[in-house]
């Protein structure tokens, strides 16, 4: 039971729990319904910023979901320009891509979606559009990151800020080895995260489906199984 109530909180938050914490003192010597106003800000913060723990599924090829959220969207698309001359000089190939929409009440940790070693990441610098709107992926402030599995396929995935959000978190480094759900970073209060399989891997979720980081299997890329739609029950 108290696995379920004492949640942890990613020490990112931790700065923003004491500043509300403190606002909160200051604002009750002041006039105590401020005080309570602190408080409701305080608990948020700790909300936002919580860190549970996740089952994570163990197989190779097998890609999680790096957040929790909706999907938005899922279908073709170009991989980000900043590593299009990976895909043999072709910059209008095509893979299928999954975005991943992060409300200000999902949990903002991310996590490693396969097994394997980074190879590449790219921090772009741009606006704070709406990141539901599919061309946040181009335009927004953005972190790129590609990564080759244990069985040699590439994937990319980027973290994009959103409107609200203003920080993007990544703490993976160029060679770097990493797991499968590992926690890597987040963005501050709301955004989205956009997947990129490997060539002629399909996604295994629809759009409109819920999805819980780290545990939610994405793809599988041992598996010739077509994409699969979803139906609204």
């Amino acid at each position: 039971m108290f696995d379920h109530i004492l949640i942890p909180i990613n020490r990112a938050g931790w700065p923003f729990i004491a500043i509300a914490a403190g606002l909160a003192v200051v604002l009750g010597f002041i006039w105590e319904p401020l005080f309570w106003i602190g408080v409701l800000l305080t608990l948020f913060c700790i909300y936002f910023f919580r860190d549970p723990n996740r089952i994570v599924p163990q197989r190779l090829g097998l890609v999680v979901s790096p957040a929790d959220g909706h999907v938005t969207s899922v279908g073709p698309a170009s991989l980000p320009r900043e590593l299009a001359p990976r895909l043999e000089g072709s910059e209008e190939a095509k893979v299928m891509r999954i975005s991943i929409f992060l409300s200000v009440f999902d949990v903002h940790v991310n996590r490693v979606p396969l097994a394997g070693k980074i190879l590449e990441s790219h921090y772009v610098p741009g606006k704070f559009l709406n990141a539901a709107m599919d061309k946040a992926s181009e335009d927004n402030e953005r972190q790129i990151i590609l990564m080759q599995g244990d069985d040699g396929k590439e994937l990319a995935f980027v973290q994009i800020a959103g409107l609200i959000a203003r920080r993007i978190i990544c703490d993976l480094k160029d060679g770097q080895v990493v797991e499968t759900g590992a926690r890597f970073g987040l963005i501050r209060f709301g955004s989205r995260v956009d997947v990129y399989l490997p060539a002629g891997v399909m996604p295994l979720v629809a759009e409109g489906q819920k999805m819980v980081g780290g545990e939610t299997v994405i793809a599988d890329l041992q598996s010739d199984e077509g994409a699969r739609p979803g139906l609204s029950r």
